[in-house]
């Protein structure tokens, strides 16, 4: 399959993200996301935790890749994205698990952190389709994201599930160490609408395939949450379906950062409901 070729010799020097390390991950060698040449997988079930267009009454079947290209320094899942835990799984082992996962009923194959393995994802989806598997593919990402790799990707996902957490330069920086993070997640998101574009469900409301664009909102940061969805609504879609997230707690490191050790309030969650609101945006509830 050229798509895995293509994406498999990237590995040996290594810029299938915007870090652009250029280690040999096929000698072991490891870059920012604490990967080698295979993928980490820390977990994977039916989940009913994420947006109803997924989850439906089988659950979005997801499958929780170790490491990230990002880190956040209050992500929720930082055993799992910062410390890798999790285990090593061959190609055969992906395959098996998105087989299983379909078997169970779920509506989709739900990839969460994929975008540090995206060789390893594809050489499983060319042995699992070939055993049966026909259920959308979600690509569930932080919307940092390579536009190589994203066009690798063309014609393989079926839903797109960015986040587009950050607008200033600044506040990436502190939170990810990725000060190009903003002008990153905008091109991305509009390559991903590119291939994709809106939102679309089948009659039971369950999503087949499109954009769905998640954004936590940050403690004091409104302003960054106001030109977030201006940029969604103005370059990407006047139709983007936006999930407004209000669960950013102190977490992992962040507590020592006092711009960043406290929640959200109710108030500012409300506040950032009320523009995407007068934004017209489609806001999943």
């Amino acid at each position: 399959m050229k798509k895995i070729k293509q994406s498999s010799a990237r590995l040996a020097s290594c810029t299938l993200c915007p870090r652009q390390c250029e280690v040999d991950r096929t000698r072991e060698e490891k870059g920012y996301c604490s990967t080698g040449q295979k993928a980490v997988v820390s977990s994977f079930a039916p989940h009913f935790g994420e947006e109803p267009q997924l989850v439906g009454d089988k659950g979005s079947g997801t499958i929780f890749f170790s490491h990230c290209n990002l880190k956040c320094i209050f992500c929720q899942n930082y055993d799992i994205s910062v410390n890798g835990m999790g285990q090593e799984a061959d190609d055969e082992q992906i395959a098996s698990i998105m087989l299983y996962l379909q078997k169970k009923g779920c509506h989709n194959i739900n990839l969460v952190t994929p975008s540090h393995v995206v060789p390893q994802i594809l050489k499983a989806l060319d042995i699992a389709v070939g055993f049966g598997l026909n259920i959308p593919l979600v690509y569930n990402c932080s919307g940092y994201e390579s536009i190589d790799t994203l066009r690798i990707l063309e014609d393989i996902i079926d839903i797109y599930m960015p986040d587009f957490k950050f607008w200033e330069p600044e506040i990436s920086k502190l939170c990810c160490n990725a000060r190009d993070y903003p002008q990153v997640a905008k091109k991305a998101i509009k390559e991903m609408q590119d291939q994709v574009g809106d939102l679309k469900v089948d009659k039971s409301g369950i999503a087949c395939s499109g954009l769905l664009v998640r954004h936590l909102v940050m403690p004091g940061n409104l302003e960054g949450t106001y030109q977030i969805l201006k940029f969604l609504k103005e370059k990407v879609s006047s139709h983007t379906h936006v999930n407004i997230m209000s669960q950013y707690r102190p977490m992992g490191d962040a507590c020592r950062i006092k711009e960043l050790s406290r929640p959200v309030t109710p108030e500012e969650f409300r506040k950032a409901v009320r523009m995407a609101k007068n934004f017209n945006l489609e806001i999943i509830h």
